[in-house]
């Protein structure tokens, strides 16, 4: 199970990739194993204004549905267009084609707050 160390994490399971005041999140390697496959993503809040640990949409497994929370308070700019038609690309490649949206981030201090790579590692072993 790989945590790149160039993310952020929360204890909900997302990852956070910084550039400036903006963001791309998904969620992580292990929480696409733990739900399983994944056979629908559904955000419906671009363009919308969110606080840190709303819910910003759902994914769906086979076996269940679970929310998913936005790491830091942003807009969501863009929800990833290849997850219509491929949501397992969540499961094959959850840091890379299945990033879930990216985000004009209010305040980008707010991601000291989240955890490393190490630290997420010791939480999910």
């Amino acid at each position: 199970m790989q945590f790149p160390a160039d993310l952020k994490y929360t204890k909900d399971h997302e990852w956070i990739k910084v550039e400036g005041n903006l963001a791309t999140i998904g969620i992580t390697d292990f929480a696409q194993g733990e739900l399983g496959d994944i056979v629908y993503i559904d955000i419906n809040t671009v363009g919308k204004m969110l606080s840190a640990k709303a819910v910003f949409g759902t994914v769906e497994a086979v076996k269940t549905v679970s929310d998913l929370f936005l790491p830091v308070a942003g807009t969501i700019n863009e929800i990833n267009p290849a997850l219509a038609g491929q949501p397992e690309l969540v499961n094959t490649d959850p840091y890379g084609a299945g990033w879930m949206v990216k985000v004009t981030m209010v305040n980008p201090d707010d991601v000291a707050q989240l955890l490393t790579s190490e630290a997420y590692s010791q939480l999910v072993h």
